[in-house]
Order: structure tokens, then C-alpha cells, then sequence
């Protein structure tokens, strides 16, 4: 089975230089519309710099940094007197897009989204300034016909959308199998299928899609309705490890407020400390915010399968995020990026040496 190269080079979802993918950029999403912003009680201590510090996320397993984060108060107590106010999105566009009319001031999200719109605005209005989570994607197939990695030729495979994270990342997988695909239609070797993560399992049920390349929770759901996982993308990168979440901010509300942001990345790293010595509370706290957010906990085989495959660091990962800038010019989705300067890492790191850590690395990236 060949495995990427030894330095990454896994996909980035529709870029900004693409208009046609501008309008199919989710990562991770599950639909496009943001939710109502709730406010939290402001905690005991000193107000920072800003009042209130408006933060967006996905209820997503991906971000369940955020989730845990929020759910616990790690994050408003991080923040003392200054007021965590939430927004939630299940698509990155719109989060962006929230970034940009000065909706949110800090989000959670998807490496594809983050590239798109520093791209799109010629690196003016935002800077990835943290990590959150790696991995959480797989290759799940029908075990009826699908036994074998080479038994995905010829067959159905869905993504959650043209030129997202996983139909690049997927689209490259092909190119190393030696295998040809159009990457504007699907069609080739393989049939790529985009179809919204929503409304997967239900074509995986009715029979008409073999597999799907899909982030959690919806690899577990639909190993729940009886695929089964022949790949985890983890297995294909150095380490284990790429990046699917990403904290950023605008440039803006850096430049104004450092010590907000910083207080919002000390508490995300005392939420992952948290979570990583505390995995089945912290699974729990996640599923109790997404019933809170969604109406509707996920059921415990779905959770239970998918939170193992994620992994919760403060790490950027930012050479993974050059590789897959990387795969999605190799697959023709994307011209040429200038991501220079779209890591500003100096707040976190600060909170790393805080710490006793070490700094986290931008791969040649940051901000100068």
C-alpha cells in the first residue's frame, strides 16, 4: 500500500484561488448555518483587555477542545473577568465568513477553511495562532464488496464535499495507488461521490455509495449501520499525526486584545491536558454539550468507536498543513498558495514555555 511521502503532502480543502470550490468548502462541517451565540457567566477575576471575547466552533467530535472547553468553564476561567461569549457553525464558510463581518473574534476550525480565507484576503484577516486536534478521519467500506485497499477500484466512495480536507486527501490516496480520477467530476479509476456528511449513512444504507472518506463521527456512524474501517488516514502520515483543527483569530483582535487571545489558548491547553488525562469524562462532557447543541447526543457505539482515533494537541501541526496545501495543488484544485505568514505562534508558545514545554514549530510560516 504506498503511504504518503515522508513529508506530508495531504490536501487542503478548496482554496480561494478555485471560485468554483469557495461554495464547497465545509472541512468537517455538517451544513452552513451558525447558531445562536450564548453568553457565560464572567468568572471571578481581573477583566482582560476586551469585555467580552466572542468565539466560534463546530459541534463536531474534531472540536471537542471547544466543546469540553466550554462545557467545563475551562475557557471562561482562563478569561476571569472578561465574558466568553459562543457562536456555532457546522460549516467552515461561515465561520469565516463570521470572521470577516467581526462576528467572532477567535474559532475553532478546519485547516482547509483557515487556508481558504487567508488566500481569499491576501493573508489580512486571519492568523492560525494554535492546535487542537489531529486526525479523526477514515476510509469505511462495505465489507461486501470492499475487502481489500485495492478492491476500491471501480467502486462508489463518498467525500463530504468537491475539494474539501477529505476528498483531497482522498483524491492523493488514489494518485499513490497509481489510479486516475478527474478531480472536477469524480470520475475515473474510482467514483467520488461528494455527498453532505449529513445525508451519508442514509446512502450508504440505501446502497448507493460503497464506502466514504469521512471525518468523525460520521466513519463511526456509518460503522454503526455495518461498514467497516479499512484505513485510518493516521496510518499514511509521519507520526500518526495531521492536522484537521486549527484555532484562529483576526488579525484585528491579535493586534488589539494579545492578552485575550492568550488567555483563550492557555485554556485550551489546560481543556486538552484535561481531556488526555481524562478521556471518558472528557467524552462524556463532549457528548453532553453536543445534546445541548444538537437536541441529540451521539448514541455510545458511535462515540465510543470515534473518540480513539482523534488525537487532542496544541501542536499546530503546520507542516501537515503545507503538505496538504501541497496535495490539493498536486490534484489541480488549487493554485499555488502564499501561506507565509498565516501561523502567528508567539502567544502559544508563550503559554507552552509557561508551561515547561517546548515551542511549538510554524514550519517556516509565521508571521515576520
Amino acid at each position: 500500500m504506498p503511504a504518503f511521502r515522508t513529508t506530508p503532502r495531504r490536501s487542503i480543502t478548496a482554496l480561494a484561488a478555485l471560485p468554483l470550490l469557495i461554495g464547497a468548502l465545509a472541512s468537517c462541517g455538517y451544513g452552513s448555518q451558525a447558531k445562536g451565540d450564548e453568553q457565560r457567566p464572567a468568572a471571578v477575576g481581573a477583566k482582560l483587555s476586551a469585555d467580552t471575547v466572542r468565539v466560534g466552533y463546530f459541534p463536531n467530535l474534531t472540536h471537542a477542545t471547544a466543546l469540553v472547553g466550554d462545557q467545563e468553564g475551562i475557557l471562561q476561567k482562563e478569561l476571569g473577568g472578561t465574558q466568553l461569549k459562543v457562536s456555532t457553525f457546522n460549516a467552515g464558510p461561515s465561520e469565516i465568513e463570521a470572521l470577516n463581518a467581526d462576528s467572532i473574534d477567535i474559532g475553532f476550525i478546519g485547516p482547509s477553511p483557515a487556508i481558504n480565507g487567508y488566500t481569499k484576503s491576501k493573508g489580512k484577516n486571519l492568523r492560525i495562532v494554535g492546535g487542537s486536534a489531529s486526525g479523526g478521519v477514515k476510509l469505511v467500506v462495505n465489507p461486501t464488496k470492499i475487502k481489500t485497499l485495492d478492491d476500491v477500484r471501480g467502486k462508489r466512495i463518498a467525500t463530504p464535499q468537491l475539494g474539501n480536507t477529505q476528498d483531497v486527501a482522498f483524491l492523493n490516496w488514489i494518485s499513490e495507488k497509481g489510479w486516475k480520477v478527474d478531480a472536477q467530476s469524480g470520475k475515473g479509476d474510482v467514483s467520488v461521490l461528494r455527498t453532505d456528511n449529513k445525508v451519508t449513512p442514509d446512502a450508504y444504507k440505501s446502497g448507493s455509495i460503497d464506502g466514504a472518506w469521512v471525518p468523525e463521527p460520521t466513519a463511526s456512524k456509518l460503522v454503526s449501520e455495518g461498514a467497516k474501517v479499512l484505513l485510518d488516514e493516521s496510518s499514511l502520515w509521519p507520526d500518526k499525526k495531521f492536522v484537521i483543527t486549527n484555532i484562529i483569530v483576526s488579525q484585528r483582535f491579535l493586534a488589539e486584545h494579545p492578552d485575550v487571545v492568550e488567555a483563550v489558548l492557555r485554556g485550551s491547553s489546560r481543556t486538552n491536558a484535561w481531556i488526555n488525562a481524562n478521556p471518558d469524562k472528557a467524552k462524556a462532557s463532549a457528548n453532553a454539550k453536543l445534546k445541548e447543541l444538537t437536541g441529540k447526543p451521539l448514541g455510545a457505539e458511535v462515540i465510543d468507536a470515534a473518540w480513539p482515533s482523534i488525537q487532542f494537541t496544541d501542536d499546530p501541526l503546520a507542516a501537515t498543513l503545507r503538505a496538504q496545501a501541497d496535495h490539493a495543488v498536486k490534484a489541480g484544485l488549487l493554485k499555488q498558495p502564499d501561506l507565509n505568514g498565516i501561523y502567528d505562534l508567539g502567544p502559544l508558545n508563550k503559554v507552552l514555555t509557561a508551561a515547561g514545554r517546548s515551542a511549538a514549530s510554524d514550519a517556516g510560516l509565521g508571521a515576520k
